[in-house]
């Protein structure tokens, strides 16, 4: 494990002529909160999943906990992650879902039942341990899937937006678990619209727009950059709409240059 739990140089993702992440760097310490914010569209995703090996960089490197993202076994075993929608099986239940991500890490069945009981229990589902995942609701599947990111004690978690659905007892709950890990050096990688969420938690927060890595800093020294109050929203309005400003810009610039020289012969 190196002191850094996430290095990226250059990462790039293009579709066609479209980049959905344009020369990406990133250097994140381990034992940090690394929150990850921008619109939607912006390159969030499209980051995680080429950092968690699930889409394949069109240039570019990176390391997670010191293992090149093009070792994908080594990989899938350092890390957890979250997305959007959980990955989960709705025919089984809770405890057979856990059991099976614990299979999947080589971890024994009676470790395994012990883990389990405790994570559901923090979580508040383990009276609902035994039934079908198809049964819950989108908050206690989002929990599910959250046990399951961390159930083998990964170096480094990604978690995509892991508060939405929740409900605000089980949020504070999501919140508390991530401050906790940080305590034991895991490192998070947050990516999330609840900004009060990343404010409370976040060592240092990125911001992606347009696939463009556009600020980083830490929370009190982005939110001082604002021109108004000195609040996160307000700071990240200002850095994206910087952002969409200049690009506008440059492409009223590069249409006058192009009208330029069409008309140019005929002066």
């Amino acid at each position: 494990m190196t002191d850094h739990a996430i290095i990226a140089d250059g990462l790039t993702k293009q579709y066609g002529t479209e980049h959905a992440v344009d020369d990406l760097s990133l250097s994140i310490p381990q034992g940090t909160v690394y929150g990850f914010l921008g619109p939607n569209g912006a390159g969030k995703t499209t980051t995680m999943r080429m950092l968690v090996t699930l889409t394949e960089p069109t240039a570019g490197t990176a390391q997670i906990a010191g293992v090149p993202i093009t070792d994908r076994p080594r990989i899938t075993q350092r890390i957890g992650y979250l997305p959007a929608e959980p990955p989960v099986f709705d025919e089984l239940t809770a405890w057979e879902q856990l059991r099976h991500v614990a299979r999947l890490h080589g971890i024994p069945d009676d470790e395994a039942d012990r883990r389990i009981e405790t994570l559901l229990d923090r979580f508040g589902l383990l009276a609902d341990a035994d039934k079908r995942i198809e049964s819950y609701s989108t908050g206690m599947t989002k929990k599910v899937g959250i046990i399951a990111a961390l159930f083998h004690d990964p170096d480094v978690v990604f978690l995509d937006e892991p508060t939405s659905g929740l409900d605000p007892r089980a949020a504070r709950t999501v919140r508390d678990t991530i401050a906790d890990l940080v305590t034991r050096e895991m490192t998070i990688f947050l990516s999330t619209h609840i900004l009060p969420i990343v404010d409370e938690l976040a060592d240092t927060i990125g911001v992606i727009n347009d696939g463009t890595l556009v600020a980083e800093a830490p929370p009190a020294e982005l939110k001082f950059r604002a021109d108004e109050s000195p609040d996160l929203e307000t700071a990240f309005l200002e850095v994206t709409s910087e952002r969409d400003t200049t690009d506008s810009e440059r492409s009223q610039a590069t249409d006058s240059d192009a009208t330029g020289s069409e008309e140019q012969p005929h002066v």
